[in-house]
C-alpha cells in the first residue's frame, strides 16, 4: 500500500502591511490562494472586538471599560483566503463589523492597550508554525518579527479612496 506524500509545512509567514484602502486585503487573500497558504485578516479580528463592545453596551471611549471587556468575548478567526470568516461568541459578524457603528468606533477600541495585547496574543497562536499570509497594521515589526517577507502596500490617495467607497457600497 503506498500513501501520497505528505505536505510539510514551510513555516513561511508573509506578512502585508499598509494604509486602508492599499489593496491589503485582496493582495493577501490572492497571495495566500495562489501559495496554498492559511490567511489571516488582523483588522478584521479588532472590527470584531469593537462589534462585542458596542453589543454588550460597553462605552467604547472609556478605556477603563474597555480594558476591562477585552478578556469576554471569544473571537474565533478563519482562516481560508477563499472565504474568510470572523466569529464572535459562535455569531458570524462578518458583515456586521463592517458598518458605520463599527467603523466610527474601531480607533478607540484598538488603542487600549489591553485590547492590543488580547488580540496580538490570538494572533501570535493563529499563525502558530507558519504557512501564513498576515495583513493588518504594524504586522511585521509588532505582530509577526519573524516573518520571512514582509510588504508595505501604498496606493495613490485617489486610489484609496475609490477603494474604500468601493467597499463601504458606493460608487468610484
Amino acid at each position: 500500500m503506498t500513501t501520497a506524500p505528505q505536505t510539510r509545512p514551510t513555516g513561511l509567514v508573509i506578512a502585508l502591511d499598509g494604509p486602508s484602502g492599499s489593496g491589503k486585503s485582496s493582495t493577501s487573500r490572492g497571495v495566500a490562494t495562489r501559495l496554498g497558504l492559511r490567511y489571516l485578516d488582523t483588522g478584521a479580528m479588532f472590527r470584531a472586538m469593537t462589534w462585542a463592545m458596542l453589543e454588550a453596551g460597553v462605552d467604547v471611549h472609556d478605556a477603563q471599560a474597555v480594558a476591562a471587556y477585552a478578556p469576554t468575548p471569544r473571537i474565533e478567526s478563519g482562516t481560508n483566503p477563499t472565504a474568510p470568516t470572523i466569529h464572535v461568541d459562535g455569531h458570524d459578524v462578518g458583515e456586521a463589523i463592517r458598518g458605520e457603528a463599527v467603523t466610527g468606533a474601531v480607533s478607540p477600541v484598538s488603542a487600549v492597550p489591553e485590547v492590543r495585547a488580547r488580540l496580538l496574543e490570538l494572533q501570535r497562536t493563529i499563525i502558530g508554525d507558519g504557512d501564513i499570509v498576515v495583513e493588518g497594521r504594524d504586522i511585521g515589526s509588532v505582530v509577526a518579527p519573524q516573518a520571512r517577507v514582509k510588504l508595505y502596500l501604498t496606493a495613490d490617495p485617489g486610489a484609496r479612496a475609490a477603494r474604500r467607497a468601493l467597499e463601504e457600497g458606493g460608487s468610484d
